[in-house]
C-alpha cells in the first residue's frame, strides 16, 4: 500500500512540505510506503469548463495536473497539503484540484473514489480552517473516505523551522499518518473478507432553476 502526499505550495521545501513529511514519516513507521507529488510553482489555471477532459481523459493544459492524474492510479490513498493565501488555500491548488478532480468525474476515470483521502494546510497565523474546508470539499465530492486526526489538521510557522517548533501542529501530522495506516489497512482486511464497495446509482443532477 501506498501513499501520496500532494504539495500544493510554490514552495517544494517549505512549511507545508514540513508538515506532509511529518505524515510520510509517521505513515512510513506503519508500514505504509509514501511518495510525494509537487504541484510546482508554475502558473496553474483553473477549469475553463471546455469539456475535452470528457472526450480525451485528459485536462487541455499539458502541466502537473495530467502528471498527477497520470500518477494517481497506483496509490492506496491521498495527503492534499497546502498554505494559506488571504485566509483560502493557495490559488494554485485550489485550480489544480478543481481540474484534477474535474477531469477524473467527466472522463470516469474513477481514480479517488473510495481511496481514503486527507487535507492538511499550514499558515503563519489564521485562516487555516476556512481554507481546509475548502480542500475537504474535493475528498467529499469524490465519495473519498476522510481521515482525521484528533484536531484541525493545520500546522503555524513562516519557515519549516518554525514549524518544526509547533509541536501540537506536528504531533497532529504523527496522528494523521497513523489514522491513515489504519483506515489502508481496515479497508484491504475488507476488501480480502469479500466486502465490496457500496452499488453506485446514475448520477442525478437537479436544475433548481424552472
Amino acid at each position: 500500500m501506498q501513499v501520496l502526499l500532494v504539495n500544493g505550495s510554490p514552495h517544494q521545501s517549505g512549511c507545508t512540505d514540513a508538515a506532509l513529511q511529518e505524515v510520510g514519516a509517521a505513515l512510513r513507521e506503519a508500514g505504509i510506503r509514501s511518495d510525494t507529488f509537487w504541484i510546482g510553482n508554475h502558473p496553474l489555471t483553473g477549469c475553463v469548463g471546455c469539456g475535452f477532459c470528457a472526450k480525451t481523459g485528459r485536462c487541455r493544459y499539458e502541466d502537473t495536473v495530467n502528471i498527477f492524474l497520470d500518477a494517481a492510479e497506483d496509490y492506496d490513498g491521498f495527503v492534499f497539503g497546502a498554505p494559506v493565501h488571504f485566509a483560502s488555500a493557495a490559488a494554485s491548488m485550489l485550480g489544480f484540484l478543481s481540474r484534477a478532480f474535474f477531469t477524473d468525474h467527466c472522463a470516469g476515470l474513477n481514480r479517488f473514489a473510495f481511496k481514503p483521502g486527507a487535507a492538511l494546510v499550514s499558515a503563519r497565523r489564521a485562516g487555516t480552517t476556512a481554507a481546509l474546508d475548502e480542500l475537504n470539499k474535493y475528498l467529499l465530492y469524490a465519495q473519498m473516505p476522510i481521515v482525521t486526526s484528533r484536531y484541525w489538521n493545520m500546522v503555524h510557522g513562516q519557515t519549516p523551522e518554525e514549524v518544526q517548533k509547533d509541536l501540537e501542529g506536528m504531533q497532529i501530522m504523527r496522528v494523521l499518518g497513523r489514522n491513515m495506516a489504519w483506515m489502508l489497512r481496515s479497508i484491504e482486511a475488507g476488501r480480502k473478507a469479500g466486502i465490496a464497495i457500496p452499488e453506485q446509482e446514475p448520477r442525478i443532477s437537479t436544475n433548481f432553476i424552472r
